[in-house]
């Protein structure tokens, strides 16, 4: 099998991207202790500052090649770098500031606006221009994801990622436990073992 048709496509990969930034917003609350807050919000700005250099390195310019002087698609990096002014100007502040709340709703409106725009419009006609290069797309844009990751210290969004999603991280821990825990016992063990 080969590895690139094993990868999702370019398409559904920026649609994941989405949800998980869409998923973190939603669980800011203004009520949230700062230290919640201020991970959920750099776990976001994190996510949205990848995610914009995977579309401006990746997605963009296949999509320019298939469809040049497309209006949606010339409006998204200026939409990018509007995005990217926001999160400096949030990352210039903390949770303590009252103004933080609003800056970061600030930000995520202007990415709702985005991101309904990419849905409804860019990525429906991407998925008819470039039909037959996504899967490929996607593959180049996991390899470049993984290279800005590890450039993002990942330790930090691990942190980050506890903070904001704090029971599906220990859903993820406690299954990874009980794999580890399965592979380090010896093979007999494993082997004829019934239950009742």
């Amino acid at each position: 099998m080969n590895i690139q048709s094993a990868s999702p496509s370019i398409t559904t990969m920026i649609r994941m991207d989405h949800t998980h930034v869409l998923a973190a917003f939603h669980r800011y609350h203004a009520d949230s202790p700062w230290w919640r807050k201020r991970a959920i919000v750099e776990l976001a700005c994190t996510a949205l500052e990848i995610h914009a250099q995977l579309e401006e390195e990746v997605f963009y310019p296949a999509l320019a090649n298939a469809m040049p002087g497309d209006d949606t698609l010339a409006k998204s990096k200026p939409e990018h770098d509007k995005m990217r002014e926001e999160i400096g100007k949030l990352r210039a502040m903390g949770p303590e500031d009252a103004a933080y709340d609003a800056r970061f709703m600030q930000l995520m409106r202007g990415v709702i606006h985005h991101v309904a725009d990419e849905e409804t419009t860019l990525l429906p006609t991407a998925e008819r221009a470039l039909a037959s290069q996504l899967a490929q797309l996607g593959h180049r844009m996991t390899k470049r994801r993984l290279q800005l990751l590890a450039q993002k210290r990942p330790a930090t969004i691990a942190a980050n990622t506890v903070g904001t999603f704090p029971i599906a991280s220990l859903a993820v821990l406690t299954v990874g436990a009980f794999a580890l825990v399965h592979c380090l016992r010896p093979p007999s063990s494993r082997r004829g073992r019934r239950y009742a």
